[in-house]
């Protein structure tokens, strides 16, 4: 039996540009999470281009 963490979704964070995975906690609004961090978050507009 092979371990199932490859086969979780990952996305791009917009402000640090890092991927993230999927997490238990986000799976009712997964498709609503954009960041990666609260730390991420809370400087989403320091970090603009």
């Amino acid at each position: 039996m092979s371990h199932k963490k490859p086969l979780l979704p990952v996305k791009i964070c917009p402000v640090c540009q890092r991927p993230f995975a999927w997490r238990k906690k986000w799976a009712r609004h997964c498709e609503h999470v954009i960041y990666c961090s609260e730390r991420c978050r809370k400087n989403k507009n320091t970090y603009e281009d």
